[in-house]
């Protein structure tokens, strides 16, 4: 029996023998989805047995609300912790609030950790009295555009599932019209490790009522891409009181710049993603123990910062004519250049970069010249140039390379340094005449 089949039993609701077979179960990948599941077709629902993760698309729950629900037989409740489903995840469906509020503490029989919610519209206000004090498996809990009442004003919800929802490990509400969120909510997360609010309508003066002080204690990793964020300087100050923060994504947010900010990004902050901001310079202050920077994707026209802790610096589809100075990352083994502007490397870059263990230069406007093919196809020796060698790598001038692969520009002593070749040769054949003098 799968968990959604014994739920129903717990509720009370007649079940059928399917007339139809609506779920469908992948051997190899352990997976099992049913679709539009009725008393009709549950039946069906036992071919999900093997498998570790199970998906619910599409269904008439709503017509369920109003079942009596009791307490499970032990014979229920010993075969829900028998099931070897690992995740659980309901989608296209609409969920009356109440009746989630009542069927959840049965997931305390499982051994279930993750549960997701997709395309899902959440319909009134559910009593969560029941999930007082009460403890379950599941550590990972997402929302994927989902439609639901605003999270302001549902504390006393929070407040009732507090002993669950403060041993849950990773949220995710994604894609879901979030604009706020209340500061009460964020001290419930008590073990939270990873928060992804990613798609969402997160605005500069939204971040600091809802990482407030106390507020998620444990965060590590916050994801804040594709929001409505731009002030560089406001979404410092809104995530200055997390402790623990070490991945920071801020990508396709339009940042701004603030020259004369003053705030302190966390000290634990290690990656710090702002690829896709729309910035046409590197905004002030960085965090200053950073390992991983990626500004990919922005109008930098140069980067002059030092960081002596940084180890991958992504600077590709930038507006860059000059590698940056690595002198100024004494710890950096990772440097991406792709989609520049930098026509070549100097013989100085090139014993530079060398030293590194992943250097990418694809697709710059090269100039083929002596020094220029020279410098790349010594770099590429190194074994360290990494994707996109040799065939994102093309001349660009002059004009008799145009459109050549980079490594067949050829680049012998005889062609690069005649001088080196014909002054030797002149001066043996003038001592030559010499001695036969």
């Amino acid at each position: 029996m799968s968990v959604a089949l014994l739920l129903l039993l717990g509720l009370g609701l007649p079940v059928a023998e399917g007339r139809g077979n609506r779920c469908f179960f992948n051997r190899t990948q352990e997976y099992c989805v049913c679709y539009n599941l009725s008393e009709e077709t549950i039946g069906s629902i036992i071919q999900c047995l093997p498998a570790t993760v199970v998906k619910f698309w599409g269904g008439d729950v709503e017509k369920y609300v109003a079942f009596p629900i009791g307490e499970l037989a032990s014979s229920i409740t010993d075969t829900l912790g028998s099931l070897i489903v690992q995740k659980i995840i309901i989608g296209n469906v609409l969920l009356p609030e109440v009746l989630l509020a009542r069927v959840l503490r049965f997931f305390s029989y499982t051994h279930v950790q993750e549960l997701a919610f997709e395309s899902c519209i959440f319909q009134g206000t559910g009593n969560w009295s029941d999930m007082d004090g009460q403890n379950l498996p599941i550590l990972s809990l997402s929302f994927h555009n989902v439609t639901s009442a605003p999270l302001t004003g549902h504390e006393p919800a929070f407040s009732s599932l507090g002993t669950w929802l403060g041993t849950l490990e990773e949220l995710a509400v994604t894609s879901s019209r979030v604009s706020s969120l209340p500061c009460a909510i964020g001290r419930v997360f008590r073990a939270l490790r990873s928060l992804n609010l990613a798609h969402n309508s997160l605005g500069d003066g939204s971040l600091s009522p809802a990482f407030c002080q106390g507020a998620f204690p444990q965060l590590q990793e916050l994801s804040l891409h594709h929001n409505n964020l731009s002030s560089y300087h406001s979404v410092c100050e809104g995530v200055e009181l997390l402790p623990g923060l070490r991945h920071l994504d801020l990508s396709h947010n339009k940042l701004m710049a603030d020259p004369s900010s003053s705030c302190q990004w966390p000290a634990s902050l290690q990656h710090f993603n702002l690829s896709n901001t729309d910035l046409d310079e590197v905004p002030t202050p960085l965090p200053p123990d950073l390992e991983v920077l990626d500004m990919s994707h922005n109008h930098l026209h140069a980067v002059d910062i030092s960081l002596s802790s940084l180890k991958k610096l992504f600077l590709n589809q930038n507006l860059l004519q000059a590698v940056p100075s690595i002198r100024n990352y004494p710890m950096l083994d990772t440097l991406h250049l792709d989609n520049n502007s930098i026509s070549e490397l100097s013989r100085d870059e090139v014993k530079l970069l060398g030293r590194l263990q992943d250097v990418a230069v694809a697709d710059n406007p090269f100039s083929c010249s002596c020094s220029g093919a020279g410098g790349l196809q010594a770099l590429a020796a190194t074994g360290h140039l990494g994707q996109g060698w040799p065939g994102d790598y093309r001349c660009h001038s002059p004009a008799q390379y145009q459109g050549w692969p980079v490594a067949q520009v050829p680049v012998s002593v005889l062609r690069c340094h005649l001088a080196a070749v014909v002054a030797p040769l002149c001066v043996a054949l003038a001592l030559l005449g010499v001695a036969g003098a």
